[in-house]
C-alpha cells in the first residue's frame, strides 16, 4: 500500500466524565483528546495497519507537540504538518447523550491555524510524491473561505498527481458561515460544486446528499428510526449523474432509536456495475448491527470513511461487498469507544464481519 493522505483539522476535543453535562462538571474535571474529521480517519488508517500521512496547519507551540506525540504514537506520519505562526489550536466540547437525551457539539475554531493558511503554502506536489489517495471532507472547506480554497487546490493537485480521491460531505451548519448573507446549505453547494469534479469516492450520511446537494431519499424518517434503505440507490445514481467523474457512492445507513441505541449499517453504489451493495447481510438480506449501549457515537462516521479507504486501498478487501462489509464492522466497533478515533485492529473487524459480535471475552 501505496501512501494514503488525509487533509484536514485537529483540534482538542473536551468532553465531560461519564455522560454528564458541563453544568454537572464544572467546576471540576472535563476530559480532553484530540480530535477531527480528518485526523480521525488517518489515526484508524493507522491502526488498521495502512500508510497514512496527516496533512494540516497547526500553531508552533506545547500544545500542537503534545498532538503530534499522539500521532506519532499511533503511527500517523505527520511530516505533512505545517507549524505556522498565525492561527490557533481550534477546540469542540462533547455532551455525551444518553437515552432520549441527544448529544451536543460546541465548536471554537474561529482564526484556527488551519482557516488562516492558503493552499499554495502546502508543498502538495511533494507530499504527493509517494501516495495513491488523498481523502478530505466538507468540514475544512466550512471554517474559511481561505480553507476552502486550500482544498479545492489539494484536490485538484491529486488529481493531476493520478491520486484517486475521497471526500466526506459531513455537512456542519454551524460552521458554514464565513459568507454573509448565505445560508449554511447555498454556501455548502456552491462550494462543495467546486470540488466534487476532482472526487473518485463520494461518502455521506442519510442526510449530507439533501444537506449539501438538494438529493433526497423518499419514505425516510431519519429520526423515527426508519429509513427506506433502497432509496439510497437513488441518491448514488443521482450524485453519479450530476459529477460522472464519481466513481462510487458510500452512504452510512443510521437509524437512530435513541441517543444510545441506533441500527447502524451502509450502501456502497459502484457506478461501473451500478450495484449497490449493502451491509451488514443475513441471509443475503439487509441487516442493521443493533447498537443498544453506545458509548460514543462521535467520530463513528469518521471510522466508516477511514475502513473504507483502508479496504479499497487493500487488494484481498477491496471487492465492493467486502469493502463495504468492512467497513460498517469497523465503524460498528467504533461506537463501543469512547473518543474520536477508532482504536480497533484490522483483526477485530475481520472477526466481526464473520460473525463474532457477542462480545465474549477474548482469553
Amino acid at each position: 500500500m501505496k501512501t494514503i493522505i488525509t487533509f484536514g483539522e485537529i483540534m482538542g476535543r473536551i468532553c465531560p466524565e461519564n455522560f454528564q453535562r458541563f453544568q454537572q462538571s464544572m467546576p471540576g474535571k472535563l476530559d480532553m483528546t484530540f480530535a477531527g474529521a480528518e485526523a480521525n480517519v488517518a489515526a484508524s488508517i493507522a491502526m488498521l495497519g495502512g500508510k497514512v500521512k496527516f496533512v494540516t496547519a497547526l500553531p508552533d507551540n506545547e500544545m500542537t507537540e503534545a498532538c503530534l506525540s499522539v500521532l506519532k504514537g499511533i503511527d500517523v506520519d505527520v511530516t505533512g504538518i505545517k507549524k505556522v505562526k498565525q492561527g490557533r489550536f481550534g477546540l469542540y466540547f462533547v455532551e455525551r447523550g444518553a437515552n432520549q437525551r441527544p448529544s451536543r457539539v460546541m465548536y471554537d475554531r474561529d482564526y484556527s491555524a488551519i482557516s488562516l493558511t492558503h493552499g499554495e503554502e502546502y508543498d502538495w506536489r511533494n507530499l504527493f510524491a509517494d501516495a495513491q489517495w488523498l481523502h478530505t471532507t466538507g468540514i475544512t472547506p466550512a471554517l474559511s473561505e481561505i480553507s476552502a480554497n486550500a482544498t479545492e487546490i489539494a484536490v485538484r493537485t491529486a488529481k493531476e498527481k493520478g491520486l484517486s480521491v475521497s471526500c466526506d460531505l459531513n455537512f456542519r451548519k454551524k460552521l458554514w458561515q464565513w459568507q454573509s448573507g448565505t445560508s449554511a446549505s447555498d454556501l455548502a453547494q456552491k462550494t462543495m460544486r467546486a470540488i466534487l469534479p476532482f472526487v473518485d469516492v463520494v461518502i455521506a450520511n442519510e442526510e449530507d446528499a439533501h444537506d449539501v446537494l438538494g438529493i433526497s431519499a423518499g419514505n425516510t424518517d431519519i429520526e423515527g428510526g426508519k429509513l427506506d434503505v433502497e432509496k439510497y440507490t437513488d441518491v448514488a445514481k443521482e450524485i453519479v449523474r450530476q459529477f460522472p467523474n464519481v466513481k462510487k457512492v458510500a452512504i452510512t445507513l443510521r437509524e437512530s432509536i435513541s441517543a444510545t441505541h441506533n441500527n447502524w449499517g451502509a450502501m456502497l453504489y459502484d457506478a461501473a456495475t451500478q450495484e449497490s451493495h449493502f451491509a451488514p447481510l443475513t441471509d443475503g438480506k439487509y441487516t442493521p448491527y443493533e447498537i443498544k449501549s453506545i458509548i460514543d457515537r462521535v467520530g463513528g462516521g469518521d471510522s466508516f470513511g477511514a475502513s473504507l479507504v483502508y479496504a479499497l486501498n487493500t487488494p484481498e478487501l477491496a471487492n465492493p461487498a467486502k469493502a463495504i462489509r468492512f467497513a460498517v464492522a469497523a465503524s460498528c466497533l467504533c461506537h463501543s469507544i469512547n473518543g474520536d478515533f477508532n482504536y480497533s485492529s484490522r483483526s477485530e473487524v475481520e472477526s466481526l464481519m464473520g460473525g463474532s459480535g457477542s462480545g465474549r471475552v477474548v482469553r
